[in-house]
């Protein structure tokens, strides 16, 4: 039975169009969008309803920090700017602990990287290439020399295992990922090291290329040298271990001058 009245011919249904007198509010409603409006609506109303419940509710002696640390912009709360949140001395514990960092990390590299060089046989040094190979006759020799001949070296380590070859091949790339490593933290460091002086007191000033003796692509970087002032205590305590009896009086009072 509903094999045939699936086989009769229906009339689809299509959905009613916008009347030609409703056209310039645009395409007509469907249902589905009705829902999605409804409840984008709800959820507006939801949002009201329990911000005024809050404001009835709420406590007049409540108070927390946000409510001086925060301020409104164009009806938005943002928070206040943080840039001087650490002090100088702060700053600059911070910048030596991330220089400690850097530094133990390049060691910790370099001590991998010597052992793998261990491990491969000083792959730095330069290994001889000459082999020593023995022959039983006449023949044989001449077999060798025209080998030798055709070839800078013969190929001695064909007997070893395909597995043993991937893994020697995967350390040099190893070795070769951590050298270049070893030198961008060398890199970072002497960067982190200059930002950390930078910080200091003094009058500096950079120099041009025209001052630097040496001239590289880093800049360089000259500290106006400053006379320390002498301490008072030191001052009294070479007075009184002056040999003549007398002290230096002369000398003091100039240490003293503003």
């Amino acid at each position: 039975m509903s094999s045939r009245r699936n086989a009769i011919p229906r009339r689809a249904h299509k959905e009613r169009a916008q009347p030609q007198s409703r056209k310039k509010f645009g395409l007509l409603e469907k249902h589905k969008d009705y829902v999605v409006r409804a409840k984008a609506y709800r959820k507006k109303e939801e949002t009201i309803r329990r911000l005024k419940e809050k404001a009835a509710f709420r406590n007049p002696d409540e108070f927390y920090l946000k409510m001086i640390k925060t301020k409104t912009v164009d009806g938005v709360h943002r928070l206040e700017s943080e840039a001087n949140k650490y002090t100088q001395e702060e700053l600059m514990l911070m910048k030596t602990q991330d220089i400690g960092y850097i530094l133990q990390k390049l060691q910790s590299e370099r001590n991998k990287i010597e052992k793998l060089t261990t491990m491969l046989h000083s792959l730095d040094s330069n290994l001889s290439s000459r082999h020593v190979y023995y022959a039983e006759d006449r023949e044989e020799t001449k077999e060798i020399k025209y080998i030798s001949g055709r070839k800078a070296t013969l190929p001695v380590f064909d007997d070893i295992p395909d597995h043993i070859k991937r893994k020697t091949a995967a350390s040099y790339r190893e070795l070769e990922g951590r050298k270049k490593r070893v030198q961008e933290l060398e890199k970072l460091f002497m960067d982190m090291s200059l930002q950390k002086e930078l910080q200091k007191k003094g009058r500096k000033r950079k120099l041009h290329e025209e001052e630097i003796v040496c001239p590289s692509s880093k800049p360089a970087y000259k500290w106006r040298s400053e006379r320390k002032r002498q301490d008072r205590a030191v001052c009294m305590k070479e007075l009184m271990n002056d040999d003549d009896g007398c002290g230096n009086w002369n000398g003091v009072l100039n240490n003293f001058k503003m």
